[in-house]
């Protein structure tokens, strides 16, 4: 049996009578760039996030970028973060020239823990010049805003939330990117809401903060060929918005599977007696996960996902190098032993299939390779 990680053939054959219209009006009117199309994405956006504003953008990354320049982050700032995530979380507050402040994970969620952020608030070096926190809402399970909301009132201190692999997940019933200054978006191919390439969307309920991100986008200017600031070139195109038009519709449908698989993948593994050598995703209390990732915790983890491998299963490690160790981060300060728990996350976590269109069938091959694994 072959199971690929992700599966987006699947998705898109359950779709493509509705995508191809909808690429095929945007081909006609040949306005590829912003435009009427990203008008409404951002306006479903914004309703379905639960915020006032959302603005179309090139990428997740930009995303995160663009909210930090709305902010006025600059050269010498710095930003609270975690080393336990993408890449694009911490680079985009290094490309301005502001330094991450990097604060270890809660080792259940993998999300920045907000005791961490607490202590870290209390040296005299962390305060100095800290714009923000920036909280990232990993494998789609928001992290614990109540307490990091507190402490940035306490600290006069902005906040970002990376949501770029969360939309549509919840914290106590608010949603995700709806609890700050920004939420930022990714609509990478592999998102719950992918697009046909890169794409991304910053939300706010601050509507001045909203057109500081819609003159960035254009590379400052407004009117046009008039540039108060210098922005970038980050504009969502309308092939994009398309497409993301007729996903948005599917999007909650895609997510109960999601969550369904997820329900089913803790059935076999306690039936199966894996829970010495397998510990699941915990979800946090009042959280609702969207399960962008299925994230185990196992031992002998590069073993067994060279096993699943063998066996035809697509697997992933998200992220085997955390980001105050990356080479060209070296120059923060950091060092081995620094954020012990990102670390050991990612020496042991590894991604399984979860993809809406997984079969329960496909979902028992993963489980009794697993337990072959272990039980040889």
């Amino acid at each position: 049996m072959h199971i690929p990680l992700l599966d987006l053939k699947a998705q898109y054959a359950t779709i493509r009578d509705e995508i191809k219209p909808a690429i095929d009006e945007v081909l006609e009117s040949q306005l590829f760039i912003l435009g009427e199309k990203v008008v409404k994405l951002e306006e479903a956006i914004a309703k379905y996030s639960g915020s006032k504003f959302a603005v179309g953008v090139a990428s997740g990354s930009d995303a995160l970028l663009l909210a930090l320049m709305a902010l006025n982050v600059g050269y010498g700032d710095k930003v609270v973060t975690t080393p336990y995530t993408f890449f694009a979380t911490a680079g985009s507050i290094a490309r301005l020239g502001a330094l991450p402040v990097f604060v270890d994970i809660d080792p259940e969620t993998y999300n920045i823990s907000p005791q961490k952020i607490g202590a870290s608030l209390k040296t005299v070096s962390a305060k100095e010049k800290i714009k923000a926190i920036m909280p990232v809402h990993l494998y789609g399970q928001c992290a614990d805003m109540g307490p990091i909301r507190a402490i940035a009132r306490e600290h006069g201190l902005s906040i970002i939330e990376d949501a770029a692999q969360a939309i549509g997940a919840r914290y106590k019933e608010l949603k995700a990117g709806s609890m700050s200054e920004f939420g930022c978006f990714s609509f990478f191919p592999s998102k719950n809401l992918g697009g046909f390439g890169d794409g991304g969307m910053v939300t706010t309920d601050n509507e001045t903060l909203a057109e500081k991100v819609e003159i960035l986008r254009v590379h400052g200017s407004k009117p046009k060929y008039h540039h108060k600031v210098i922005g970038l070139n980050s504009r969502l195109d309308a092939l994009q918005a398309a497409a993301l038009l007729v996903k948005i519709k599917h999007l909650d449908q895609w997510t109960a599977k999601r969550r369904k698989n997820a329900d089913y993948y803790r059935e076999r593994f306690q039936k199966n007696g894996l829970n010495e050598f397998v510990s699941l995703p915990k979800v946090a209390e009042g959280n609702f996960h969207i399960y962008n990732q299925f994230v185990i915790r196992v031992k002998k983890r590069d073993e067994l996902q060279k096993f699943l491998t063998q066996a035809g299963i697509g697997t992933e490690i998200y992220y085997p190098i955390p980001l105050h160790l990356q080479e060209c981060f070296q120059y923060f300060g950091y060092k081995e032993g620094d954020f012990p728990e990102s670390e050991k996350a990612a020496r042991e976590t590894l991604a399984l299939p979860i993809y809406p269109e997984l079969t329960t069938e496909q979902q028992d091959y993963i489980v009794e390779k697993i337990k072959e694994f272990y039980f040889a």
